[in-house]
C-alpha cells in the first residue's frame, strides 16, 4: 500500500501547483520515493512534478480514461514508491461540465480513498477562512479533508487570526506559507511555461518551492496523514493490456485482417512480425504527452524513438510511423520553419502513406502555414493564433477509418488551444464531436490522423495497437 495525499483548493489560483510540487521535492529530499500525479488533462504541471521527484508525472483523468482506471493507473505509477502526492484540478468539487462530480478532484480522492489537504489562499481574509473550510469539509462526507495549508499569509498577526479562526473548525492547520516571489512560475496564454522551455530556472523554482514547504509545513504530520489512508484494492494498470486485444502474439491489428473470403485470418496467415520504429516529437516545442502513450506503443511492439523538431534535421533512422503531440509551436514558429530538411522529411513520410498521429500542436505543424510561416504542408490548411480560448472535454466519434481508429469508434478527449485552423476539417474528417456543439473536426488523409483533440490511450489502448499494426503491416485491406 502506498501512502497518499491529494492536494486540492477551493478554486484555481490558490497555489496547488506550488504546494504540491514543493511537497514532492521536500519529501524526495528526505530520501522517500515519491510518485507524482495530476488530476485531469494537464500536461504542464506533471513536468514540474517530474523535476521534483525524478519520476514521470502521470495524469488521473476520470473523463478520458473512465472512473474504473483511476485507481489502476495510480497503482501503476506509484508501484515501488513510499508516498504518492496527487495535485488536484480547479476547485475541489469542479469537474466536467454538466457531468456532476465526474473528473473532479473530489471524485479522484474518493476513488483513491485518499485524504485531502486543502490549500487556501488566505491573502484577503481572516476569520472567514473557518467558514470556507467548514463548507468544503462538510459538503461531501465521503471526502476526507485531513488538513489545511494556508497560502499567501501576510504577517505573523495575520497567521494568528487565521489559526484562531480555524481552531474551532476541527480541521488542523498543517502549514502556513508566506508570499514568496521566488517560488512563482511564469505563465502565458495556456498556463505555466513548461519545464523544457526554462530548465535551469525551473530547477531553481522547484528548489525554492521545496525550501518554502520545508520551512512552513509540518512534514511529519503530512506524512502521517498520508499513511493513514486505508488499503486500496486495485490491480495496477499495465501497458501489456494490448495482449488482451490481440491474438497470436507479436504486432497484430486491433481489428482482424480478412482473407478474400471475408473470414478472419489465422495467426499463421498474418504478415511477419516486425518491430517498427515510431518517432515521437519532443523538445521545447512539443512537450505535451502522456507517459502511458510511449509505454503502450512499446508494448504493442514498436521501438519508440524521440526526436526534436527544433534541432534534428532528419527523422530517426527507419521511421515507419510518426507521433506529434501537443505543445507550443506558435512560440517556435520561425525555428520550426527554418528546419526545412525535417519539414520535407515529415512531408515525404506522410505522402508515403505511413501512419502519422498528430494532436493540436502536431496538427499545426502539419499545416501549410502557422501565422504566415511555412510549416510541413501536409494539410491544405492554414493556422493562426486567436484571442479565443478553446477549452473543454470532448465526446468524439471517428468519422473516417484511420491509423488510430475505425469509423464509428467512440473516444473521449480534450481541447485546449488559442489557435484556429482553416478549414477546421478535411474532406475526410477525423472526429465528429458530440458536445458542447456538434461539428466535424480534424483531417484524415492516407496514413495521417490530425486533430485538435487530445486523447489518452490508456482509456483506448486499441488505438496504440492499431497504429503500430499499420506501421508494421500497412492498413488492413
Amino acid at each position: 500500500m502506498v501512502a497518499r495525499l491529494v492536494i486540492a483548493a477551493p478554486s484555481s489560483g490558490a497555489g496547488k501547483t506550488t504546494v504540491a510540487t514543493g511537497l514532492m521535492a521536500a519529501f524526495a529530499g528526505r530520501g522517500l520515493a515519491v510518485s507524482p500525479h495530476k488530476v485531469g488533462p494537464d500536461y504542464i504541471d506533471p513536468g514540474y512534478h517530474a523535476l521534483a521527484t525524478g519520476r514521470p508525472g502521470r495524469n488521473l483523468d476520470a473523463y478520458m480514461c473512465g472512473t474504473g482506471l483511476v485507481a489502476p493507473l495510480f497503482a501503476h505509477g506509484s508501484r515501488g514508491c513510499d508516498l504518492a502526492v496527487v495535485e488536484g484540478v480547479m476547485g475541489l468539487y469542479d469537474g466536467a461540465a454538466d457531468q456532476g462530480e465526474l473528473a473532479s478532484t473530489a471524485q479522484v480522492a474518493k476513488l483513491l480513498k485518499a485524504p485531502v489537504v486543502l490549500v487556501v489562499d488566505a491573502s484577503s481574509q481572516s476569520r472567514s477562512v473557518a467558514a470556507l473550510v467548514h463548507g468544503f469539509a462538510s459538503w461531501d462526507p465521503e471526502v476526507r479533508i485531513g488538513g489545511v495549508i494556508l497560502n499567501k499569509v501576510a504577517t505573523d498577526r495575520h497567521e494568528h487570526l487565521l489559526r484562531e479562526a480555524l481552531g474551532e473548525s476541527g480541521v488542523p492547520v498543517l502549514g502556513v506559507l508566506r508570499r514568496a516571489p521566488a517560488v512563482a512560475t511564469p505563465s502565458r496564454h495556456l498556463g505555466l511555461v513548461p519545464v523544457a522551455e526554462r530548465q535551469a530556472a525551473a530547477v531553481e523554482a522547484v528548489a525554492a518551492q521545496a525550501a518554502q514547504v520545508r520551512a512552513g509545513c509540518d512534514l511529519d504530520a503530512l506524512l502521517a496523514l498520508a499513511r493513514s489512508a486505508p488499503e486500496l484494492h486495485a490491480e495496477a494498470w499495465t501497458p501489456d493490456v494490448v495482449e488482451r486485444l490481440t491474438a497470436g502474439g507479436g504486432v497484430v491489428p486491433a481489428l482482424p485482417r480478412t482473407s478474400s473470403g471475408g473470414t478472419p485470418l489465422a495467426p499463421a496467415e498474418r504478415m511477419p512480425t516486425t518491430r517498427p520504429v515510431v518517432a515521437v516529437a519532443g523538445g521545447a516545442a512539443f512537450t505535451f504527452s502522456y507517459a502511458e502513450h510511449a509505454e503502450l506503443l512499446t508494448a504493442a511492439g514498436a521501438e519508440v524513438v524521440t526526436f526534436d523538431p527544433l534541432r534534428d534535421e532528419s527523422l530517426p533512422e527507419g521511421t515507419s510511423g510518426l507521433v506529434i503531440g501537443g505543445g507550443f509551436p506558435e512560440m517556435y514558429g520561425s525555428e520550426l520553419s527554418a528546419n526545412e530538411p525535417l519539414r520535407k522529411a515529415v512531408a515525404e513520410l506522410a505522402r508515403s502513406g505511413a501512419p502519422v498521429a498528430a494532436e493540436c500542436a502536431g496538427l499545426l505543424y502539419l499545416a501549410r502555414s502557422l501565422d504566415g510561416t511555412p510549416m510541413c504542408g501536409v494539410l491544405d490548411a492554414d493556422a493562426r493564433m486567436s484571442s479565443r480560448l478553446t477549452l473543454g472535454y470532448r465526446d468524439a466519434v471517428a468519422v473516417s477509418d484511420s491509423s488510430l481508429a475505425a469509423a464509428g469508434t467512440r473516444m473521449r478527449g480534450h481541447e485546449f488551444h488559442r489557435t484556429v485552423i482553416e478549414p477546421g476539417a478535411g474532406a475526410a474528417a477525423a472526429w465528429g464531436l458530440r458536445q458542447p456543439e456538434r461539428r466535424l473536426e480534424g483531417f484524415v488523409q492516407r496514413g495521417v490522423h490530425a486533430s485538435y483533440v487530445h486523447t489518452h490511450w490508456a482509456g483506448a489502448p486499441e488505438a496504440a495497437v492499431r497504429f503500430v499494426d499499420h506501421c508494421a503491416n500497412g492498413p488492413a485491406a
